[in-house]
């Protein structure tokens, strides 16, 4: 037995296995677009611009619907929220396969980005299931889900090529269903809503769980998913597109590359989620802002030509990533992405454990609103500057900021909060969680 009362190991393993799983093909319906997007353009003539505002239709759905959807499942659990929102998902991918003109593959396209709500629906539900001091890896593995985003970047192009793009759509409508049916099946109620039946308690009003969203810190922790969060979607659905587009590669190589990208990008979250745990979510922060910063410079470097007036006369020379090297860059990328994933979501359900559905809910949207802009700021730039690297030129400038800004508000923060610790120690050490009553000096 474990501190949570009557609670197993191995109920604990189920309920984030089933949970892991099924964000798992939630997130590989929701990022479909990143593959049958590219064929969809071909047939209907689309911009660059039309095409990324196809691919960030989803994330808009996904991101807007997390913020109620935290507070509902936060109400009636994530046992029945979880099923409830993948079988109304499944009926949209259906008729997405049926949308023959760009306006109805973007009002279906609305309906599909649901599949992205299944994020906070997933961490009210397994936050529940462990103490604090274990949040941190177990909604890690959590949101190693995010490897839905591989699935469909390795295995959609062959179901493309195969059955065609609509056949494709319904196969994923399908999958949906079956995990909804999965996880009604092999889960059972988180502890705080049995707890709540049995007692007759009455869950918490809509209002009081938004309450917390008016401290400037829960804000704070929402910049940060902007990037790590809202620009691997964003990257994950447009590298198909500039694997095609900028190196001429084929639609499955192109595919198996960016699965390359998203695939650290979801799997390594567990690791964020216990270096998080055991070094602080401080940390990894930074971490993942300065590699990020030197990858995203390198990616950024537009293949260029240079002459120099040489002694004997001009010489010439060119720089260029070759595809090798800017896919090595891109996993790098990707990795870190995923480390400052589980850190941004450590700090939730300690700062605020009565209301990590509510205060998830906002990070996760703001979160995936970035994955909703990103892309057609990506298309927009495109297309203004007829420069592929344009939109690693765009998230250097938005890490850059977000470091700056995360540096400052945290020392501002830290002399403010800990005055006499600042003075005696080095404000690194100053922790990243609220101190326990118990850790007094």
């Amino acid at each position: 037995m474990h501190a949570l009362d009557g609670v197993t190991r191995g109920q604990q393993n189920q309920a984030l296995g089933m949970s892991t799983l099924a964000f798992t093909v939630c997130f590989a319906v929701w990022t479909i677009f990143s593959i049958i997007g590219v064929q969809i353009k071909q047939e209907l003539g689309l911009s660059e611009t039309q095409f990324g505002l196809l691919v960030a239709t989803p994330v808009l759905t996904g991101s807007i619907s997390r913020i109620f959807l935290g507070v509902i499942s936060e109400q009636y659990g994530g046992r029945i929220m979880f099923p409830i929102q993948m079988v109304t998902t499944a009926l949209a991918t259906f008729l997405l396969s049926m949308a023959d003109s760009y306006e109805l593959f973007l009002l279906a396209a609305l309906g599909v980005g649901l599949a992205g709500g299944s994020f906070i629906i997933g961490i009210a539900y397994v936050s529940r299931w462990y103490e604090s001091k274990d949040q941190g890896t177990a909604l890690g593995i959590f949101g190693a889900g995010n490897l839905g985003a591989a699935v469909t970047n390795f295995g959609a192009p062959f179901l493309v090529v195969a059955y065609g793009w609509q056949q494709t759509a319904q196969i994923y409508a399908v999958a949906l269903l079956v995990m909804a049916a999965l996880f009604w099946i092999f889960t059972k109620n988180d502890p705080v809503l049995a707890q709540q039946k049995s007692s007759g308690e009455k869950p918490k009003s809509a209002l009081m769980q938004l309450e917390p969203l008016k401290d400037p810190q829960v804000w704070r922790f929402a910049v940060y998913y902007f990037f790590v969060f809202g620009a691997f979607v964003a990257l994950a659905s447009w590298l198909p597109r500039y694997y095609v587009g900028a190196y001429g590669l084929s639609l499955q190589t192109a595919g198996m590359l960016a699965a390359a990208y998203s695939l650290p990008a979801s799997i390594f979250r567990a690791l964020g989620g216990w270096m998080s745990d055991k070094w602080g979510a401080r940390f990894v922060m930074y971490l993942t802002f300065v590699v990020s910063l030197i990858c995203l410079f390198i990616l950024s470097y537009p293949e260029t030509a240079y002459t120099v007036a040489g002694i004997n006369g001009p010489i010439e020379f060119s720089f260029a990533i070759q595809v090798p090297v800017f896919a090595f860059l891109t996993v790098a990328l990707g990795f870190v992405m995923s480390l400052g994933k589980a850190a941004v979501y450590k700090h939730i359900p300690v700062y605020y454990p009565h209301h990590v559905g509510s205060v998830g809910g906002l990070v996760g949207m703001i979160g995936g609103l970035g994955g909703f802009v990103l892309p057609i700021s990506f298309g927009i730039m495109n297309d203004l500057t007829g420069v592929w690297t344009s939109c690693f030129m765009l998230m250097f400038v938005i890490v850059l900021i977000s470091t700056l800004w995360m540096h400052v508000a945290i020392r501002r923060m830290e002399r403010r909060k800990y005055p006499q610790l600042a003075e005696e120690r080095h404000l690194s050490d100053v922790p990243d969680a609220p101190v326990p009553a118990s850790a007094t000096r």
